[in-house]
């Protein structure tokens, strides 16, 4: 897969405290950090793949171009497909598109990519 194959966009999100204007923390909500073109593939073949499927669940290699931010990302973080969903009106903090949970990073092996596992789903 080369560059040109990075047709997605993918937002990153990982919980912070929010503040309520008042000094005051009101709890962790998902802020925004990044968002950027990403290859996707989905993965098949080996046993864990195989399981998620009989579960309904999609398990997803991610390709990113390696940076500063894309390092940083971890597996308490999630991914948001930025096409296919929108902020709502009634609740500034609710995605109506497509979440993944991160459950693999890695961000060693290859010089000039950053690999990603994620699966459909809200992460806990």
């Amino acid at each position: 897969m080369g560059a040109g194959e990075l047709r997605h966009r993918l937002a990153f999100d990982r919980r912070e405290a929010v503040d309520d204007g008042y000094g005051n923390t009101v709890g962790e909500q998902w802020v925004e950090q990044f968002d950027r073109a990403a290859g996707l593939t989905y993965e098949r073949g080996n046993e864990a793949v195989m399981a998620a499927r009989l579960e309904g669940r999609s398990i997803i290699r991610v390709k990113l171009r390696k940076d500063s931010q894309t390092c940083a990302i971890t597996t308490d973080w999630r991914a948001r497909d930025v096409r296919s969903g929108e902020w709502t009106n009634d609740d500034p903090s609710v995605w109506t598109g497509t979440v993944y949970a991160i459950s693999d990073v890695d961000a060693v092996t290859d010089r000039k990519w950053v690999w990603l596992r994620i699966e459909e789903g809200q992460p806990a």
